[in-house]
């Protein structure tokens, strides 16, 4: 069995205090609505991963090489150049939704926004619940 080597793991640092170290105006208060927008579809609490993730729910993975850990099945960050948001091996499934968000760009398991004003909210909120319910039916796509 390999040992989880991940260098970002869920810890009990506080999201508060992550959160309030934000210093954008506009991106702290585009965090506090995708918190919130999270929070609301998974009916979970969130936790951080690493120093700069608020995330939700968790599975476990294994890979065919003996390679395993855990890892949230849904999460967010503020980045200094967007918001990214973690939605991960799935995003191809839902590029029906993508097409309808609006200004965004994607990358291998990440969603990136500028601004929350720049996408359609109640657009974004499917896609975050349709690829939170996916990962968690398919423990994050390991029961496909």
């Amino acid at each position: 069995m390999a040992k989880n080597d991940n260098k970002t793991v869920a810890n009990v640092d506080s999201v508060a205090n992550f959160m309030a170290t934000v210093e954008d105006p506009q991106k702290a208060a585009d965090s506090q609505v995708i918190l919130d927008m999270m929070k609301e579809i998974t009916h979970e609490e969130p936790v951080m991963w690493g120093k700069s993730i608020v995330g939700f729910g968790s599975y476990h993975y294994k890979y065919a090489s003996g390679r395993e850990g855990d890892w949230m099945l849904t999460g967010f960050s503020p980045r200094k150049t967007s918001l990214t948001l973690y939605l991960l091996y799935g995003l191809e499934k839902f590029q029906h939704l993508l097409d309808k968000l609006g200004k965004h760009k994607t990358g291998k398991g990440c969603l990136y926004i500028k601004r929350l004003s720049d996408v359609d909210q109640d657009v974004l909120k499917e896609v975050i619940a349709a690829n939170y319910n996916w990962m968690k039916e398919t423990n994050g796509g390991q029961n496909t």
